[in-house]
């Protein structure tokens, strides 16, 4: 497991391994047609998440998903949505380079993220995603339980990101 970022008592901030990324863009009638390529039903309701083993799915608009798996499956997944296209239009575009993840975890992580995330978090149900900003870049943010967010960062705005954090963590762990 990779080291903290930065870390007291009431919050860590930890980049997360690789995963294979996918924007999925299909019409929401379609759905089981992209769940059986990828192998787990899509949610329907925008901010709603499913997850079985290493496979993830994300609602993030009313015909876009962004899928999560292994890196190992990126391109298994990538022929399976091929070959679903002569039968159902769609968009599958792998961004696993593109965006980094860091784990947010502890009784602080919400307050953390508030730091730079101007929605309001108590309402990202567990499970859930909800694509936003932090400070200025674009991020998706998971709430994977009540005290545990994932924040998907494109690689660009990561030094950003993790400035503001260890700034914002400096001042927390300088407070409490």
């Amino acid at each position: 497991m990779n080291a903290p970022v930065n870390s007291f008592d009431a919050v860590s901030v930890t980049p997360l391994p690789p995963v294979a990324r996918f924007n999925l863009r299909i019409d929401p009638k379609d759905r089981a047609a992209a769940a059986s390529a990828f192998g787990l039903s899509l949610p329907a309701k925008i901010g709603e998440g499913a997850q079985q083993g290493d496979r993830a799915a994300y609602c993030l608009g009313p015909d876009e998903w962004l899928l999560h798996a292994a890196e190992s499956d990126q391109q298994a997944i990538v022929a399976a949505f091929d070959a679903l296209r002569p039968a159902t239009p769609h968009s599958l575009v792998v961004i696993s380079d593109r965006e980094l993840s860091l784990s947010i975890k502890g009784p602080a992580a919400a307050e953390l993220l508030s730091v730079g995330c101007p929605i309001d978090l108590s309402r990202l149900p567990i499970g859930g995603a909800k694509r936003s900003v932090f400070d200025y870049a674009q991020v998706v943010l998971i709430r994977d339980a009540e005290e545990a967010f994932r924040l998907e960062v494109w690689r660009s705005y990561m030094p950003h990101v993790q400035g503001i954090l260890e700034i914002a963590m400096r001042e927390f762990a300088a407070g409490h």
